[in-house]
């Protein structure tokens, strides 16, 4: 059964912080809010912040690649986000955020858009020279979803080393 387009996203003129995903879940979907789920939750953590804080569209932006659930795949897995979204609409939108300072980019998907060429092979090799997107206030990371519990057990730099630096640069933008 095919959905109706329900957009899924939260902006503000004076939003500091940019959450760059991929798409909005199911749960999203159903919810009308992003990152409504267990992902969402991790996600918080990663960023030491509230949902007060999170949903708070003066302070976080959030701005998926693609704006509603593109469905799921033959084995249960989410389809990647329409590329007509992002094409039709990210440059515009993003011209109205002008107060963006930190640009936080979740997957391959929304780094390949934010920082193109700069992407590595692998979203391991990406996000492992995170420290080389600081100066222009980008970090990247991987998506937050359950999926991804074996990469991060492979990658411990990513809670010791990045989250730290992410939480430090969160925090100081919202003081």
């Amino acid at each position: 059964m095919e959905r109706e387009p329900r957009p899924i996203l939260q902006v503000s003129e004076t939003a500091k912080i940019l959450v760059a995903g991929q798409a909005p879940g199911n749960l999203a979907m159903e919810s009308g809010r992003p990152f409504t789920d267990p992902s969402g939750d991790r996600l918080r953590d990663w960023l030491q912040m509230g949902e007060a804080t999170f949903y708070d569209p003066a302070k976080v932006a959030i701005v998926p690649m693609g704006f509603c659930f593109p469905g799921y795949d033959k084995n249960g897995g989410d389809i990647p986000p329409m590329k007509r979204c992002a094409k039709t609409w990210h440059a515009a939108l993003f011209e109205k955020l002008p107060q963006i300072e930190l640009k936080i980019l979740i997957g391959g998907y929304a780094q390949k858009w934010h920082i193109g060429d700069q992407t590595e092979m692998t979203l391991t090799a990406t996000v492992q020279k995170w420290r080389s997107f600081l100066d222009q206030g980008v970090v990247v990371t991987p998506h937050p979803s359950w999926r991804n519990n074996a990469w991060l057990k492979r990658n411990p730099w990513f809670e010791t080393e990045l989250l730290p630096e992410l939480q430090k640069r969160v925090q100081s933008l919202l003081s």
